[in-house]
């Protein structure tokens, strides 16, 4: 059984930082690139950062390009996203999810999201 838990969300100010974390399991993540989305109140679920298997490659929605990090430890199956400069705009429930790239980056386990970590930014 897949099961994607994420951690690490909070609030925090305008320019705080967190480290959110994503506990993959009941599959071999470390084959897959994993990924990043968000969605805020009333928004759709969009993309926001993603990682090759082997994480030697990362991708950033221009939102969040220079602010994020995504990194990897495949011997935990753990996917990390560190947020540096937050601003209010990030404010959302952040998931995590294995991903493919075709004309954009799509969630492989749609039906297995986690519970997500909500992420809120005060100005």
């Amino acid at each position: 059984q897949v099961q994607l838990v994420e951690s690490g969300g909070g609030l925090v100010q305008a320019g705080g930082s967190l480290r959110l974390s994503c506990a993959a399991s009941g599959r071999t993540f470390s084959t897959y690139a994993m990924g990043w989305f968000r969605q805020a109140p009333g928004k759709e679920r969009e993309f926001v950062a993603a990682i090759s298997w082997s994480g030697g490659t990362t991708y950033y929605a221009d939102s969040v390009k220079v602010r994020f990090t995504i990194s990897r430890d495949n011997a935990k199956n753990t996917v990390y996203l560190q947020m540096n400069s937050l601003k209010p705009e990030d404010t959302a429930v952040y998931y995590c999810n294995a991903v493919k790239y075709g004309s954009s980056w799509t969630p492989i386990m749609q039906d297995y999201w986690g519970q997500g970590t909500q992420v809120t930014v005060s100005s």
